[in-house]
């Protein structure tokens, strides 16, 4: 878990004897050591991986055992407003503002008050301005989409929750509906290729949530409940309380909803919690998160059956639910120009799916566990106006699931072993940057079904590096570029039914450009950026071919281009306007279809939204989107009649607080535009969004 607040440990440990760093070097010279040993399997043995994780937990609990006098640490109040400078998330460390990640947009706790935000997911696509497409089933986890990746876009982003990777080793999004939004600090959205920092997937960019890190305070927390059109209702509830060097968070969501569509009903249940001892020294921490959701499946419709009534379906049985169970350890250690820091979390996640052929249903089950440790060490140094920051880490990643249907029993693995380093140095108002990554991967799959075509092992290894560069002309002025290569691997379902049966997907590799310009202070900026992905052996699921439900495959070279343009202006006291706009061009560069678009990706977009904020209690919001038309999926050829159209949506909120209390009522997509946003085929398989929706909300804040 990663934030600018701090824990306690014994002086005495800040030497290069001390717990700490020991301990990181003990885990760097076993990476070390496996990987030049073991040249068919350059891995820690498991053996040796349980010995590292239980030193580096004796080495936090050793460190917890000498607790000291705390300090208020940064964070928000129960109302959402901001009581301290949002530190951004730039090495994987809090970074001081003259470090911070150049072109990273911040959304507070206030921006997501203000705007009557009530998920995660929708906080980043309305006020960060990222463009999203509605799921396949029907819950608030929109496919995010960065730098234009279309249907594929989850796999190229990476999402973590306060420092842990969150994003799925299968084809599915993040459940960022399941993290409690009273809880959430800032979101931070760092655009174009990450892989240094942040591994697999992170060529389209990378979305931090942070929770709220509270020090010292009173029993403080928010009751809020929730109803709307078709049967929304939800209730949610937020507990903070603080002492000396100690602090105690509970998040509580129960909601339910019929939803737009027919046989699209969803019931969610989470639970979060956290312990953090913190102090000048650093901070040590546990967090549990734990989420329930169960859905209806509405299914496709066809355009003419989308024109006839988008909300109907022809699946009215499909059903599945999810349970994710998380468990995170953290810890922070200052001792000097030293920091160190690591998360060890597991999280275990429990799948079932029923789709009938008539009324007699298929069911499917599919139980996985992933486990995280990412240790990492950090030197700061300064002199005579140079500022310098060297980041080394360490990531391991274990993953495992179960399938179990008439269909599959198949058991796959995947382990992923990684160290990277990243140097910057700030002379004056130059500042540069450079790091490189070396990541290994070992997947298995076994199927004992008979007609399986999913049986491999396979090791895979990667490298990422980047080179960046800024310079501020003046206070108001920043130029930047940032040149490097990026990396996925396939998944487990991208490595089934592949082309070539029994037969995993290669990697793929981007070769990334940014070039860019901040203008503008806190209340005027506008940062535009020009970015460029070429990509070799891109992996995707491609459905207009022979086989029955499509095929994974390695595309020819295909590239991403583009211009991207974030604003925000302060009107006067009372309103603040901000504004997103993106133009990509995403083609086809070699193969048969040498010049053709990529599917499902829009070629611009634009979202706006103006906020009023007299300071009287009152508040109001209103945003719209526009989306232009896309090549439906599958077409690759370009050969379809006709395309997705475009559509604009509007949504608005408007709020009243009297003491503690406020009301608030909103509505999304107030026009009624009936529209959609995902589509596999040409005029078929259609996937709509949601129609107008209107909710009012009461909130109690203590």
């Amino acid at each position: 878990m990663v934030s600018s607040s701090h824990v306690l440990f014994n002086p005495a440990y800040g030497t290069l004897a001390g717990c700490p760093f020991t301990w990181f070097f003990m885990i760097s010279s076993q990476f070390l050591r496996s990987t030049a040993t073991a040249s068919a399997r350059p891995f820690l043995k498991p053996q040796a991986m349980s010995l590292a994780i239980i030193s580096a937990l004796a080495s936090l609990t050793c460190a917890s055992a000498f607790a000291q006098t705390s300090q208020t640490t940064s964070g928000t109040d129960n109302t959402g407003s901001d009581v301290a400078p949002v530190v951004i998330i730039g090495s994987r460390f809090p970074s001081s503002p003259d470090l911070a990640p150049i072109g990273a947009t911040v959304i507070t706790a206030t921006d997501i008050r203000n705007a009557g935000v009530d998920n995660v997911n929708e906080a980043i696509r309305k006020l960060g301005g990222v463009y999203g497409r509605q799921n396949l089933y029907g819950t608030a986890d929109f496919d995010l989409d960065m730098n234009g990746f279309g249907a594929d876009s989850a796999n190229n982003l990476v999402i973590l929750l306060d420092g842990v990777r969150i994003s799925e080793s299968e084809q599915s999004v993040a459940l960022l509906s399941s993290i409690p939004i009273d809880s959430v600090a800032r979101i931070e959205i760092m655009r174009g290729g990450s892989s240094v920092l942040y591994g697999d997937g992170a060529t389209g960019g990378v979305i931090q949530i942070i929770t709220k890190q509270l020090g010292p305070t009173p029993l403080t927390g928010s009751i809020t409940t929730e109803l709307g059109q078709f049967k929304d209702r939800a209730g949610r509830a937020y507990l903070s309380q603080g002492g000396d060097g100690f602090n105690l968070s509970l998040n509580v969501n129960d909601q339910k909803s019929d939803n737009y569509r027919v046989n699209n009903a969803v019931t969610q249940q989470n639970l979060g919690g956290a312990a953090t001892w913190y102090s000048d020294a650093g901070r040590i921490g546990l967090r549990i998160d734990i989420a329930r959701q169960d859905s209806g499946f509405a299914g496709s419709l066809t355009l003419a059956q989308f024109q006839q009534d988008p909300r109907q379906t022809f699946t009215p049985y499909d059903n599945g639910s999810i349970a994710t169970d998380r468990y995170t350890a953290f810890g922070e250690y200052n001792f000097g120009a030293w920091q160190v820091a690591a998360e060890l979390s597991t999280r275990e996640r429990t799948s079932d799916v029923t789709f009938f052929n008539g009324t007699v249903p298929s069911p499917s089950s599919f139980t996985g566990r992933q486990t995280e440790f990412t240790p990492r060490l950090r030197n700061i140094t300064g002199v005579d106006g140079m500022r310098n920051e060297f980041v080394i880490g360490l990531d391991f990643m274990d993953w495992n699931r179960q399938s179990e249907g008439s269909y599959s029993q198949d058991y796959a693995t995947q382990k992923s072993r990684a160290i990277y380093f990243r140097d910057e140095m700030k002379i004056d108002q130059a500042r540069i940057a450079f790091g490189a990554r070396r990541e290994v991967f070992d997947k298995t799959s076994t199927d004992p079904v008979a007609f399986s075509q999913d049986n491999y092992t396979v090791v895979q290894g990667v490298n990422a590096w980047e080179v960046q560069g800024s310079y501020a002309f003046a206070p108001v002025v920043n130029v930047f570029a940032n040149v490097g290569q990026s990396y996925r691997v396939a998944n487990v379902d991208d490595n089934s039914e592949t082309t070539v049966p029994n037969t995993p997907l290669l990697p793929q590799l981007s070769h990334d450009l940014e070039l860019g310009t901040t203008l503008g202070d806190a209340n005027q900026q506008l940062i535009a950026r020009f970015f460029r992905h070429d990509i070799t052996n891109e992996i995707y699921y491609f459905t207009n071919v022979s086989f029955p439900y499509g095929t994974n495959m390695n595309l020819d070279p295909t590239k991403r281009q583009g211009i991207a343009l974030d604003a925000k202006y302060r009107l006067s006291k009372e309103f603040r306007l901000t504004a997103q706009a993106q133009h990509v061009d995403a083609v086809f560069t070699a193969g048969v279809n040498d010049g053709k678009e990529l599917v499902l990706v829009p070629k611009n977009t634009v979202s706006a939204h103006l906020n009023w904020v007299p300071g009287n209690g009152q508040n109001a919001y209103i945003g719209g989107q526009w989306v232009d038309k896309q090549r439906y999926g599958g077409d690759f050829s370009n050969t379809c009649a006709a395309m997705i159209p475009s559509h604009a949506t509007l949504d608005a909120r408007y709020s009243q607080t009297v003491g503690a209390w406020e009301l608030a009522v909103a509505g999304s997509n107030l026009t009624n535009k009936q529209y959609f946003s995902n589509s596999f085929s040409c005029m078929g398989s259609i996937y709509p969004d949601d129609g107008r929706q209107m909710k009012v909300t009461l909130r109690y804040s203590f």
